[in-house]
């Protein structure tokens, strides 16, 4: 192998590299037994990192509006508080936040129900922490969903 196709193979994954020695990874959400594509198939990542966005604006400005009395300086640490209410009200009983829904996306079981309230407070708890969510298997799950037993799907 020349220097110029191990670099290629460096920058293209590990996935790439798995797949080039002739090993079949399927389809994210395949082992699920999720579609490809169209609804309920995993949700593309920059759609959940769009709705991410979406709900942590929408927590800063209930936090600056509600705990900081105008202070937009010290609304970051309340907000992290709204987001795990809104994270676990709004997924546990609709399975969509209010940015998930805008977007298509929605939070269900892995076997196909709804996530529930309780599973919703610890992926919740998890994503406030930041780190399992920025932790993916071969599906494209975060370590959040996967400790709730959820997969965020498009509607």
């Amino acid at each position: 192998m020349d220097n110029r196709q191990a670099i290629g193979s460096w920058l293209s994954g590990p996935r790439a590299a798995v797949e080039d020695m002739g090993a079949d990874l399927g389809y994210r959400g395949e082992r699920l037994g999720l579609p490809q594509e169209g609804p309920g198939a995993i949700a593309p990542l920059g759609r959940r990192f769009g709705a991410l966005f979406i709900d942590w604006g929408l927590c800063m400005l209930i936090a600056w509006g509600l705990f900081t009395g105008g202070d937009w300086s010290a609304a970051g640490n309340p907000a992290l508080l709204v987001l795990l209410v809104l994270s676990a009200l709004t997924v546990g009983t609709v399975g969509s936040t209010p940015g998930k829904r805008l977007l298509g996306l929605r939070v269900i079981s892995v076997n196909g129900g709804r996530l529930g309230f309780g599973r919703a407070v610890v992926r919740g708890a998890l994503l406030c922490l930041g780190i399992p969510a920025l932790v993916w298997d071969r599906d494209g799950r975060g370590l959040h969903d996967r400790f709730a037993g959820a997969v965020q799907v498009r509607i």
